[in-house]
């Protein structure tokens, strides 16, 4: 009978570990209503941020009216002043989607005229490669907390690349593992 379930266990192993290195999309705010002036300030994004754990890979999906709001990228600095004059990346287009290309902090603003200072801002963590999304690892740092300068974006797959490579050699050293105790 061990011999019967170790195929299946080695399987699901395997499925674990290469789902768990798979980039993801995260609707920002957790919903379609989310990029706005908050209504509090206990109701800012960058609380979802907190919680909310991310990794090289992953991708932000806005969802706003493009008429009237849009995303800009910009830096620590230009985050803290609101400043909208000279973004690293704008988008206007209602379905924004920006990828995290590698570790560090990310720093988005709204380019509506007085919406970045009434609290409609962003600070996103990007948590480094040698982290994991399971295995009881702290929470990310705290965005307001972080004061390092913000990393533009760069194109190219290397990095997720990297991860999905990192996790077939868990996977097979998981079988391995599996396969000795069998």
């Amino acid at each position: 009978m061990a011999s019967q379930l170790s195929p299946t266990l080695l399987f699901l192993a395997l499925l674990l570990i290469i789902r768990s290195s798979e980039a993801k999309d995260f609707l920002v705010g957790g919903n379609t209503e989310a990029w706005k002036i908050p209504s509090s300030k206990s109701e800012t994004l960058n609380r979802w941020a907190e919680a909310t754990r991310f990794q090289v890979g992953d991708s932000l999906v806005w969802k706003y009216d493009g008429e009237k709001d849009s995303v800009l990228e910009v830096t620590r600095k230009d985050y803290l002043s609101c400043n909208t004059s000279s973004p690293i990346a704008e988008h206007k287009d209602g379905n924004t989607v920006v990828r995290l290309p590698q570790s560090g902090p990310y720093y988005f603003i709204s380019g509506a005229e007085g919406a970045c200072e009434k609290g409609e801002k962003l600070i996103v963590i990007v948590m480094s490669e040698r982290h994991r999304r399971f295995g009881g690892i702290s929470p990310a740092p705290s965005p307001v907390e972080y004061d390092g300068p913000a990393m533009a974006p760069v194109s190219g797959g290397q990095k997720s690349a990297v991860g999905i490579k990192g996790g077939l050699v868990g996977a097979l050293s998981l079988m391995g593992l599996v396969g000795m105790i069998l």
